[in-house]
């Protein structure tokens, strides 16, 4: 995991990144760990390359996520806690190939002491601007 910039008192930092990274993770055949992360009812809206935006629930994709073996990377932009919410501005890079980058925000909220993300919100690379992956 990279460093991020924190804003706020981020003092829970390492759990939030924690529970985001489970996430990256699961796309190493890991539906364990996407279950782990997400709410049960989390919701993705993604914008494509084209311009697209997609939205579904999160869990529709699970097997799809978990079964693809990605190489992926997280790149940790910013943290951002208020209490028992939080965001996160992540790198989301295909280490295969670049191109095939998203940046995402993901929030979270922390219920009976554990983080779950609630909502991915996601712009191809190539549509981030200044926080798409540098080659």
């Amino acid at each position: 995991m990279n460093n991020a910039t924190t804003i706020g008192n981020a003092f829970e930092i390492d759990e939030i990144k924690h529970v985001v990274q489970l996430y990256v993770d699961g796309f190493q055949g890991g539906m364990e760990k996407l279950q782990e992360a997400f709410h049960k009812d989390a919701w993705i809206f993604a914008v494509d390359a084209e311009g697209i935006l997609a939205t579904d629930l999160i869990s529709a994709r699970f097997e799809r996520w978990a079964n693809s073996y990605r190489k992926v990377t997280s790149r940790f932009i910013a943290v951002t806690q208020a209490g028992d919410v939080a965001s996160v501005l992540l790198g989301f890079d295909n280490s295969d190939n670049l191109a095939d980058s998203w940046v995402d925000v993901i929030a979270l909220v922390k219920v009976d002491g554990t983080w779950k993300i609630t909502n991915k919100t996601a712009a191809h690379s190539t549509r981030a601007a200044w926080a798409k992956p540098k080659p």
